[in-house]
C-alpha cells in the first residue's frame, strides 16, 4: 500500500489527519506540517502499525 495522509474537515470544524501505509515514527514525521498549518492539537491514537519498523537496505561492501 502506497502511504497517503487523509485529511477530514467535520462540519463542525474539527480536523481529523490519518496517516494510512507508514511504518513507525515516519507518520509523525509525514504529518507534522499539517499539524503545525491547520492548527491540529489534540490526542494522538497509534495504530499497530507505529510499532513496526521501517524497511532499511543494509550493504556491506568485502574486500579492495
Amino acid at each position: 500500500m502506497k502511504p497517503t495522509i487523509e485529511v477530514t474537515v467535520s462540519p463542525t470544524g474539527e480536523i481529523l489527519i490519518d496517516s494510512v501505509g507508514f511504518k513507525g515514527a515516519d507518520c509523525e514525521k509525514a504529518t507534522r506540517y499539517l499539524e503545525e498549518s491547520l492548527g491540529v492539537a489534540g490526542p494522538k491514537q497509534k495504530k499497530p502499525e507505529y510499532h513496526q519498523r521501517g524497511r532499511t537496505a543494509l550493504t556491506q561492501r568485502l574486500g579492495p
